[in-house]
Order: C-alpha cells, then structure tokens, then sequence
C-alpha cells in the first residue's frame, strides 16, 4: 500500500479523497494556489504546498509545479481527483516517470479512450450499440450536409476529445453547419489542444444513464449498477440518482454486461464511467468512456457499500478486487443534488465569501461532501461547485424526501446557490413521477 498521497485537486474532492485515506492509514498532502492558501480543504490533509498563483494554468494545470511539490513532500502516489489534470495522460505518465504511482487507468489506456470516436469503434467491435453517428472524425462541414441528407436534422457535433460539457453543439439546418463546425473547432483547439470533432444523430428526448465500474490489474471486472444523471444543465449535471427510474431488471442486466464487455476490450484499470443514452423507446446506446472518479460517485456508494476511493487506491497498490460480481448488492435508493455558487436561474457564476454558513446534520441516511467554512471564499477561477448532499432510503420517495428536507436545512450568506433550483426540481412532479429526461431543467426555467 502507498504511503503518502498527494491530491492533486482542490475543494470537496480532497476532503473525499482524505478520508478515504485515512481510513486506509495513508498520509496525505494537498496542493494549493494563491487563491486557495486559506481553504479548509489545505488544513485537512497532513500536509499541504503551494503551487502557484490563482490561474489554474499555472497552478492545478501546472503538471511540473505538481510534480515538484510531489517530489519535494516525497509523495510516492498521486490521486487526481476530478476535473483539472484527472484525464490527462501525459499527467499520468509523467507522474509514474517520477517513480511514483498514478491512481488510476495507465497513461496509454487514458490516451486511448480520450478519444470519443476510439471508443465508438470499440464499443462497436464489442456489439455494444452506439448513438447512429459517425465513428471517426469529420475532415469538412460537407459531412455534416452528407450526413443529414442520410438522417436529417437535428445534429450533434460533439468534439472528439471534449469534456465537462464543452464542445456539444447542436446544428438544425444547413445554414448554422458551418458556423457551428467553426466554433467547435475554435473551442477544441484552445480547450483540449484537438479540433477533431464528429457527428450524433440528436435523440429526442434522452435519458442519461451511465454505468460505474471497476476492474484490477488481474483482469477481474465488477460493475456496481447503473445511475440516472438526466438532470442538467449546459451538458453537465446537477442531479443524479440511482438506480434509474426507468431501468428495469432487463435492462440492468444489459447495461452490466455491455459495461463489462466494455472495460475487458479496453483493459481498463481502476474506477471508470460508461455513460450512455436511453431513448423515449426504451433503446439504450454507448456515448463515452470517463477515464476517472465520478462527482456523483457517492449514490453508488450508498447503494453498494462499496468505498470507491478506498477500492481505486487498494487497486492502484496492486490488489486484487476483493468482490465478484455476484458479491455486488444494490440496496434501497439513493439521490445526490450538487450545490453550486451560481444564480439559480441564469447559472452565472456567484465568486464572494461565504459569510454563514449551517449544514444539514450527517446521518445513516445522509451524506454531505464538501470543504465549505464560514469565511471560507469562492474564487472566481474554478469550477463553482461547493458541495454534494446525498440521501438514501429505503425507496425512491424516502430518498426524495429526505433529500428535500436536508437542502431546506442548507443555507449559505455570501454568494448565491443552486439550492433554490434544486429543491424546485425534487418537489416538481414530473421528477416526482420519474418523468424527466435531458432538457428537463431549461423547460422548467422556461416555465417560470
């Protein structure tokens, strides 16, 4: 087992990733910009170091100022985290050159599955259904005209090696193709260093349903149940559920096994995401592969026992899973709400300081995970997200309802939050009823 972990990442997840090694007995270092130097999230770990000023170009994206505060504290591991370097190989790779170990998939398996239409080829060898599309990248805006004359609008044009919501595009006729190709093109090159991007046939209607699994370097493979993340906004999600309202045994039982088909062509290591679609049909296609820890990770946990993190350093060190397939018991249900500084309604970023602060209690049934304080600040650098509150219950409306009852009890002076918005959805009736899908959120606030 390693020994001292730095946490290359900021906020909730290093406070996650803490007490997960914690209980593991591992030493823990976390790494700070200028902009963090106060954060609760630097007082939790065992050690912390600066890397730099607030921009997280020179700072969380800074692989060399990573590596040397690695080297300085004499970390023998690194864990990622979410977001920033998490999905970048050349990260990995150079987090393992130093001679220390990397939490996660191999540097080569990582480049691989970056690549979207990689995995639509793989996923297509493995007789795993895929979104109807093209499998590599388009060369010109003539094969977005070809491929709608074939199918018709509306389209996605999806970057190749995108991430976190950027670079979806949705083109409705021939006229926007064009501007659209340009922009996404522009936006992979500056984001991702790749303007490959490729085409979606635009499902009506999508339910987002991803698959969490695991596997060791032994070529044993579990995947621990499906969750319902349709509740979005910009592409990214702000509610997520699990098991899905809508996935029968059937299609539980067709998930696990086109997840692990999945993950055995592929030789993956570590904890991974197969994101999917379902259709108002009840068809359910392959959309990507997340090569890291999940932010929603927590439902799984509620529902399995099963401690990721714990399991992504125990497999990182050399172990073996310690449970089959048939050891993986989903009980109950669980809903996570992400709590974000933005305005509830135009999701604008909400930068400041939290001036109160009073979380809801921790319970059996209730989990929050964050790294908030009274006088604590919000920079205006990152990504907004302050917390996760989690519930379980025995069925879906317990969850519900404890979840509703625990963001009631949540209040924050200082910025604004997407509490509001949150409770909105919980109490709407249509989630209520399980009846939601992808563009739930704008049709709500279009409502208003």
């Amino acid at each position: 087992m390693m020994k001292k972990l730095l946490i290359a990442n900021r906020g909730e997840v290093v406070s996650r990733i803490v007490r997960a090694c914690r209980t593991l007995g591992i030493h823990t270092v976390a790494v700070y910009s200028e902009a963090d130097k106060d954060a609760l999230f630097t007082r939790q770990a065992d050690e912390a170091f600066p890397i730099g000023p607030s921009n997280p170009m020179k700072s969380y994206l800074n692989i060399d100022a990573i590596i040397g505060a690695a080297q300085s504290c004499g970390a023998d591991a690194v864990h990622p985290g979410y977001g920033f370097l998490s999905e970048n190989y050349p990260f990995a790779q150079a987090v393992i050159s130093n001679g220390m170990t990397w939490v996660g998939p191999s540097p080569e398996i990582m480049k691989a599955v970056e690549s979207k239409c990689y995995c639509r080829h793989i996923a297509e060898k493995a007789h795993v259904p895929v979104n109807p599309g093209t499998l590599d990248p388009i060369q010109d805006v003539e094969e977005v005209y070809r491929f709608a004359a074939q199918f018709g609008y509306p389209v996605f044009l999806k970057l190749d090696k995108g991430g976190g919501g950027k670079g979806i595009e949705m083109v409705k006729e021939d006229s926007e193709a064009q501007a659209v190709f340009e922009r996404i093109s522009r936006i992979g090159l500056a984001a991702f260093d790749s303007s490959d991007c490729y085409i979606e046939k635009v499902v009506a209607n999508p339910r987002h349903i991803e698959a969490q699994f695991l596997g060791d370097h032994f070529g044993n493979y579990i995947c621990l149940g499906e969750r319902e993340c349709s509740i979005q906004r910009r592409h990214q999600k702000i509610i997520e559920e699990s098991p899905s309202p809508v996935t029968t045994p059937e299609d539980r039982e067709m998930i696990f096994d086109y997840t692990l088909r999945l993950a055995r062509a592929i030789g993956y290591q570590g904890a991974g995401t197969i994101e999917g679609l379902r259709s108002e049909a009840g068809d359910y296609y392959f959309m990507e592969i997340n090569a890291r820890l999940q932010v929603e990770h927590p439902v799984t946990e509620f529902l399995t026992g099963v401690d990721i993190v714990q399991t992504q350093l125990k497999i990182a060190s050399g172990e073996k899973l310690a449970l089959s397939q048939n050891d993986v018991k989903m009980d109950g249900h669980a809903i996570e709400a992400r709590v974000y500084a933005e305005d509830s309604v135009t999701f604008q970023p909400s930068p400041g300081v939290i001036k109160k602060l009073h979380l809801p209690r921790e319970a059996q049934d209730l989990r929050i995970d964050h790294a908030l304080e009274e006088g604590g600040s919000v920079p205006p650098f990152y990504d907004p997200l302050l917390a996760k509150v989690i519930a379980w219950g025995e069925t879906r409306e317990k969850a519900r309802a404890r979840l509703i009852e625990a963001m009631k009890a949540f209040h924050v002076e200082g910025v604004n939050t997407t509490i509001p918005l949150n409770i909105s959805i919980l109490e709407h009736q249509d989630f209520q009823e399980g009846n939601y899908h992808t563009g739930f959120i704008e049709t709500l606030i279009g409502n208003r």
